[in-house]
């Protein structure tokens, strides 16, 4: 049996994290509770504690007021934990965020194919005659994917969070900046587009003299 007021130190696997942390009783001379415990997994997990499932010895503890020492719960013990870190309304705008992120991979490869084809002619894999109206349709594919990205954005910026939802805060930032770097790629590729047009141009013009 613990010594009431005696710390408890136990290992919390939770997917790949390890935590190793202290449960000390909230009430003084008493013994930690598995509450205390949960309480504590919330704060380094961030998994609610009505989310959360503490397995012991392939055993799910649910007595929140047991001590510790009666559940067979001692230092240098380990748990594991399985648990939702979000609400279900956190999920909900999780699974939005995806789906964007889904979207914009799929307009990214769009843009990888554009530059692909456009390295292409640069390097002369295409016949001189053709090269002018490829580069057209190419810096109209450009724009569209530009403004597909410009699309996303604004959906994205739409998505408002409460303050606590900071699994999709980090998700959302971490978009926005994914799309804002592929939309200053588009730039570049329509920039690249448009000096080879004009070096096609200024050949053409020479040689029509």
């Amino acid at each position: 049996m613990a010594t009431p007021g005696t710390p408890v130190t136990v290992t919390v696997t939770y997917s790949n994290e390890k935590h190793s942390i202290q449960v000390a009783s909230q009430q003084e001379e008493s013994e930690p509770t598995l509450r205390d415990m949960a309480l504590l997994i919330e704060q380094v997990t961030g998994v609610p504690v009505p989310f959360q499932k503490i397995i012991y010895k392939g055993k799910s503890l649910k007595e929140m007021e047991q001590p510790l020492s009666a559940l067979g719960v001692r230092s240098g013990c380990k748990v594991m934990l399985i648990g939702k870190r979000n609400s279900p309304e956190e999920e909900a705008e999780l699974k939005k965020l995806k789906d964007l992120e889904k979207s914009v991979e799929q307009i990214a490869s769009k843009l990888e194919e554009i530059n692909k084809e456009f390295i292409g002619i640069q390097k002369g894999f295409l016949a001189k005659d053709l090269q002018a109206e490829a580069l057209k349709q190419l810096e109209k594919r450009i724009k569209g994917t530009a403004e597909q990205f410009m699309k996303i954005l604004e959906q994205i910026d739409a998505i408002n969070l409460p303050e606590n939802f900071s699994d999709c805060k980090l998700k959302k930032k971490g978009l926005v900046k994914k799309v804002q770097a592929f939309l200053a790629q588009c730039d570049t590729v329509e920039g690249n587009i448009g000096q080879e047009m004009d070096k096609l141009q200024s050949k053409n013009l020479a040689l029509a003299e």
